[in-house]
């Protein structure tokens, strides 16, 4: 019974702490771990510093992981975008909606996997994600309109550099809203 907890006057409190059962051991979606498993007081991922560096651990290794996702998704784009415009003969603004279409579902494949571990409600999070995808598509819409029709810049240069651009915006975007 001890191990358990000790009832005294109709309610159950912790035999090792003698607070009521659970008051030191946080169980819910808000609890530090984020899990909702018990953790002992005093437990490395209760206190302030070790709890911030594994997060600050998580989110480098998760951004790290987005970039290198990325980086496949960008050469994919990329990649298809100069097949299409050039050696297919599309319009850039279509070659870019197609090869920009195909590096977000390649993209969103491998985060989901990879990066965020989510495989749970994959319809609703790859249409958020495409969304997020086509804040892309728009900015690099203008950036050619602007760029490549009004300042003459080769479509391929203005491609190219938007890429870093966008993938940071959509990293932030698609942690928040898409894999939340």
């Amino acid at each position: 019974m001890a191990a358990e907890g000790v009832v005294r006057a109709g309610s159950r409190t912790d035999a090792a702490s003698g607070l009521p059962a659970g008051a030191g051991h946080p169980t819910g979606p808000d609890s530090p771990t984020g899990t909702g498993s018990p953790q002992p007081t005093g437990s490395p991922a209760q206190s302030g510093p070790a709890r911030s560096a594994g997060t600050r651990t998580r989110d480098l290794r998760q951004l790290v992981t987005y970039a290198l996702v990325g980086g496949s998704g960008v050469l994919l784009d990329l990649g298809a975008f100069l097949l299409l415009y050039n050696v297919a003969g599309l319009h850039e603004q279509l070659a870019n909606v197609l090869s920009t279409s195909l590096g977000i579902t390649n993209n969103f494949v491998l985060n989901a996997l990879f990066t965020f571990g989510r495989r749970d409600r994959l319809l609703l999070r790859y249409l958020r994600f495409y969304c997020v995808g086509l804040t892309g598509i728009a900015l690099t819409f203008v950036l050619l309109a602007v760029f490549s029709r009004g300042l003459g810049i080769d479509p391929n240069l203005v491609k190219a550099g938007s890429l870093p651009l966008v993938l940071v915006f959509q990293f932030a975007l698609n942690r928040k809203w898409s894999f939340a």
